[in-house]
């Protein structure tokens, strides 16, 4: 085997190892390119509603706000139901979402608050879709490919991010917004199709946990175990003040560089390609450790003040590329961290917490992103982000040299399904 060739068979071994975990790549890589879609079409459609950076921040606080009351709760969901059908459920609801959003921007009657309800109720399906799609990763692959598959799984969430938006642009130019949330709905049948064609006896399924325990017990099990704790500590943090780009990059492209849908599909753009980069190479990489993870958020912080001062467009896209593989690389580590230190009948209710934290922060920090971009302009906006994070990630690391984060242990046995 060639040098190339051994690269991309230790790049993409989740994907040869696993047709269960083939089928999802494939049909997320279809989905996830339908979100980025319509992700760019409903903060242009805001913008053009309202023109307000507060409005962006209170449909992104609409959408996450359920996984801030609900998601802990979908965590027992995961541990004590079918993973595989709870997702079935899921992409069916997040189609019928999209397509109800293009019937009112086709029809010519939508107002804010229909886009406020939808978003919620996105929020909602979100909320138990997140750790059941988490915590099936394991299932698809065993512990032995976890790393490899969450970063190829963010390989196609971010990559999709270059496409998408690019798309969305042309789309919104050449069709109309209504036609982005058209090709989100329907995107979300190769998902479908590849869940149900799965073969669920080749999945390594945990039994539910036996004694009946339910979210106390995760929430007990997580604060007794520094491992755990430190890390999703740090990534509430982050994840609340500094992980704002839904907020911040319209108002950029707007208010800052005075651009079009196009501007703005072009900085998640190349985003995406440093997100890309990054997730490739995590694929390949050793097993993630509580350093890395802190250094993964003082970078992050550091790449975000810089892109806050750049004074052109042209230089703000190399450097975004930068910050996109800086964020992918603590998103992935501190996912992957979370999931191998578990206990497999837990690791439901600790990955609901992880989307609590990545997620469930949004309703907080999205507000007071759009609300000190409109007070201060969005470039202080991003540097008091980029801030806190790096203060953060310098907190972190001291916790974990003093000995607050336990090292990682080897994860228990997955029972395989007969």
């Amino acid at each position: 085997m060639t040098r190339v060739g051994l690269a991309v068979h230790r790049t993409f071994h989740a994907v040869r190892h696993s047709r269960n975990f083939r089928l999802f790549f494939a049909g997320q890589a279809v989905s996830v390119t339908g979100t980025w879609v319509q992700y760019v079409a409903a903060s242009w459609l805001v913008l053009r509603l309202t023109g307000s950076g507060v409005a962006l921040g209170v449909v992104t606080a609409l959408t996450f706000a359920p996984i801030l009351l609900f998601g802990a709760w979908a965590g027992v969901l995961a541990d004590r139901h079918d993973k595989r059908r709870i997702l079935l459920g899921t992409q069916i609801g997040f189609a019928v979402l999209a397509l109800a959003l293009w019937a009112l921007v086709a029809t010519g009657v939508v107002e804010l608050w229909m886009v406020y309800a939808l978003s919620f109720l996105q929020g909602v399906v979100t909320a138990i879709d997140n750790p059941a799609r988490q915590s099936f990763f394991v299932e698809m692959v065993g512990s032995e490919h976890l790393t490899n598959a969450v970063s190829l799984n963010s390989a196609v969430m971010t990559g999709t991010r270059i496409v998408g938006p690019a798309l969305a642009g042309l789309l919104i130019a050449g069709a109309g917004l209504d036609v982005c949330f058209l090709v989100n709905g329907i995107s979300y049948l190769a998902v479908i199709a590849g869940l149900l064609a799965m073969r669920t006896e080749d999945l390594h399924r945990t039994a539910a946990p036996s004694d009946g325990s339910g979210l106390r017990a995760g929430l007990r099990y997580v604060s007794e175990t520094p491992a755990l704790r430190t890390p999703l500590v740090v990534m509430a943090i982050v994840f609340t003040f500094s992980f704002n780009f839904a907020v911040l990059m319209p108002l950029m492209a707007e208010d800052v560089f005075g651009g079009d849908a196009g501007t703005f599909g072009a900085l998640l753009a190349f985003m995406g390609i440093g997100s890309l980069v990054g997730a490739l190479g995590m694929a390949r990489g050793a097993r993630p450790n509580p350093r890395r993870l802190m250094a993964a958020a003082m970078a992050m912080g550091g790449v975000t003040v810089l892109a806050a001062l750049m004074p052109t467009l042209r230089a703000e896209l190399v450097v975004l590329v930068v910050l996109g593989l800086a964020s992918i690389v603590f998103m992935i580590t501190g996912n992957t961290i979370l999931q191998l230190t578990s206990r497999p009948e837990m690791r439901g209710r600790v990955m609901a917490l992880y989307s609590v934290v990545f997620l469930g922060g949004t309703p907080i920090g999205a507000p007071l992103a759009g609300w000190t971009a409109e007070t201060l302009g969005p470039r202080w906006s991003l540097t008091i982000g980029g801030l806190i994070a790096v203060a953060v990630g310098l907190a972190g690391l001291w916790a974990v040299r003093k000995g607050a984060a336990e090292p990682l242990e080897e994860p228990a046995p997955l029972a395989v399904a007969a």
